[in-house]
């Protein structure tokens, strides 16, 4: 039988320690040669930390920069533990600067005093490292990837014997009143609880993750590369800044609301960033289904200025102001059988409206040739036509138009398939980014300390790129970690 014993602190202090003693004299020598904080660190920031008001700090700004940065390099998961670490190593200490170490409160006080401060510097890396992406790979460094993600908080409402509870008396209501299926008691459940935390308003019902839960929310934005080019809080002064965000009324359905609302969040971020950005000339847009809608397109391409669109049709839906529905490659189907996807013929000018145009035919139609006049005519042969003519049904899709159907790329195309792949890797570098930096298990309910760790998260990532250019070891542009092992 296999025991486990419960590691203490002390243990787990040792085993860090002993993998950091492997190369920690060369690797904290690497950084102190790689980063120059005079060149990343905003003078904004610097004249904001040594305002001449109130008593002296007792720690200087570079110091405490430098611990946090290490913190996330090393995955340290929490302060308290980053403190244990500078107590026990000389190295580190001399490394960041510190005479005497600071304590959980003074690093705490830092991340919500500078919350600003941290925003513009994270800005000012993206800036400075959109050049070192450009010249690794300028096609996938011009790809804007959009995501939300959220932090659940630590709260009540997420135990879940919060949730279960109120699923287990659902299911007894429906089985003590019979009935049937349509009858969902999840959704139930969902729609029953609280829009937010009974501790704090800004925690919000969410789903996110595949599970609905109350958390603080965030999209994050990304080159095709896996870098950080934008996170962007979900707080009350983004929601006050946009208040068409807001959902109204929240359904019954997680995947509704969640929809609805990153539907609502993605054009004022993109807005946001290329206007803090204006450098940044991306023309490629990747995002999931939730945002296959009309408006949003020609958004992106109207107002934004992409020049194309990779979003998944929703299945099932019909094209607007037709008889038909278009399949997830945007290929319509058969108006009596939505699993006939018609048969693609040419892509030229339509000969009265000179638009360029994509034609579809009924797969049942076939050429035959008349020997009489030695012709070829189209000749229909289906049991159940959804048209008189007997050459069968013909739809047109106008790309200038119809952008859903081609939003500036034929959908299932091997151009489509390639880019497309591309954010499901982005997708997992984010989760390794909330992972490696630990983000994703942060237990707190203080939005501010949050998204500072959002941000430095983002800004050690950046960091990284900048260290990766000047030793040339382009491989580690997302991660320095191989370096420690």
């Amino acid at each position: 039988m296999i025991t486990y014993k419960q590691l203490t602190l002390a243990e787990i202090f040792e085993d860090c320690q002993n993998k950091f003693d492997n190369d920690k004299y060369q690797f904290l020598s690497l950084l102190d040669e790689a980063i120059n904080l005079d060149e990343i660190v905003p003078v904004s920031f610097i004249s904001h930390f040594y305002a001449s008001t109130g008593r002296p700090r007792k720690h200087q700004l570079y110091p405490m920069l430098k611990a946090l940065l290490i913190q996330r390099i090393f995955s340290i998961p929490t302060d308290t533990l980053l403190i244990v670490f500078l107590k026990f190593s000389q190295e580190l200490r001399d490394f960041c600067g510190f005479d005497v170490v600071p304590d959980g409160s003074k690093f705490t006080r830092f991340k919500q005093d500078f919350l600003s401060d941290l925003q513009s510097m994270f800005d000012h890396l993206v800036d400075l490292t959109e050049p070192i992406c450009q010249s690794l790979d300028p096609a996938l460094a011009s790809m804007t990837i959009f995501d939300t993600s959220g932090i659940e908080a630590w709260v009540t409402e997420n135990n879940p014997k919060y949730a279960n509870r109120i699923i287990k008396q659902l299911k007894a209501f429906k089985k003590s009143h019979n009935l049937d299926d349509s009858y969902d008691p999840y959704k139930a459940a969902y729609g029953s609880m609280p829009t937010h935390a009974a501790s704090n308003q800004a925690i919000q019902q969410m789903y996110i993750n595949g599970h609905f839960c109350y958390a603080y929310k965030f999209g994050i934005i990304t080159n095709g590369l896996g870098i950080v080019r934008d996170i962007t809080f979900y707080n009350k002064d983004f929601l006050k800044k946009h208040p068409d965000i807001v959902v109204g009324k929240k359904s019954d359905s997680p995947d509704e609301d969640k929809s609805l609302a990153d539907s609502k969040a993605l054009l004022p971020v993109l807005i946001d960033f290329f206007q803090k950005h204006p450098l940044i000339n991306s023309k490629t847009f990747l995002g999931d289904a939730a945002f296959d809608a009309i408006n949003i397109y020609k958004s992106l391409f109207e107002e934004i200025g992409f020049q194309k669109a990779f979003i998944p049709l929703k299945t099932k839906l019909s094209a607007e102001g037709t008889d038909y529905t278009v399949n997830e490659n945007g290929i319509p189907c058969c108006p009596h059988d939505p699993s006939l996807p018609m048969r693609r013929e040419g892509s030229r000018s339509h000969l009265r409206s000179k638009l360029p145009t994509m034609k579809f035919v009924c797969p049942k139609m076939k050429w035959e040739y008349n020997p009489a006049d030695k012709s070829k005519h189209r000749v229909c042969h289906c049991d159940n036509p959804c048209t008189s003519s007997s050459c069968g049904r013909m739809i047109y899709i106008y790309p200038e138009k119809n952008l859903r159907a081609y939003p500036g790329v034929e959908r299932g195309s091997q151009e489509w398939e390639d880019t497309y792949k591309i954010r499901v890797n982005v997708e997992k570098s984010i989760n390794h980014f909330k992972d490696s930096c630990n983000i994703a298990n942060r237990k707190t309910q203080n939005e501010k300390t949050l998204h500072a760790d959002l941000l430095l998260a983002g800004i050690t990532q950046l960091v990284t790129v900048i260290v990766a250019d000047k030793i040339h070891q382009y491989q580690y542009i997302r991660s320095l970690k191989p370096l420690i092992a």
